[in-house]
């Protein structure tokens, strides 16, 4: 039996598919095509006052190395600022939480999950672009944002409204 070795992948600081997604930047740096979906990773640049809404997933990690910038991590466990250099894991479970960029400046993050797929959710949302290309957030309409929680719930995740963790 021959041993097949597998080699390594590398991509250029402007490689990989990158995706409009509500406002940021999502580049797929690894998908779970590549990795027999063990895990996914994927390259955030989030515009100032800009993130997802509340969400949770309950059969994936989720984690978040910041690259650059500064973003206000919200979950049921309350808020915590995560600054350059910072590492946030969304365990298993489906905890509810989100992120914004609280800063003036674009922030970067290296989103990993475990095992993959919110990559798929990302191109199924989400518009192809150019490096360094942003779109505006589309408008959310009753229609469109019944068809992202339909595609969402595909996925495995659940969206909140925007206020959701307020209100507890």
């Amino acid at each position: 039996m021959e041993n097949i070795k597998s080699m390594p992948s590398i991509v250029d600081p402007v490689g990989g598919k990158i995706l409009a997604v509500i406002g940021g930047n999502y580049r797929v740096l690894v998908s779970g095509q590549q990795t027999g979906g063990a895990f996914s990773t994927i390259e955030m640049r989030v515009p100032p006052q800009n993130g997802p809404s509340p969400h949770s997933h309950a059969d994936f990690f989720e984690s978040f190395y910041v690259v650059d910038g500064e973003v206000e991590v919200h979950s049921e466990a309350g808020t915590y600022t995560a600054r350059k250099g910072a590492f946030v894991l969304i365990p298993k479970g489906g905890v509810v939480h989100y992120f914004k960029n609280i800063s003036d400046q674009m922030a970067q993050l290296l989103c990993t999950v475990a095992p993959a797929g919110l990559e798929d959710f990302f191109e199924e949302i989400g518009e192809p672009v150019a490096a360094g290309q942003f779109l505006p957030p589309p408008p959310m309409y009753a229609e469109s944002l019944k068809r992202i929680q339909n595609i969402a719930r595909s996925h495995g995740q659940v969206l909140y409204p925007a206020d959701f963790l307020d209100k507890r």
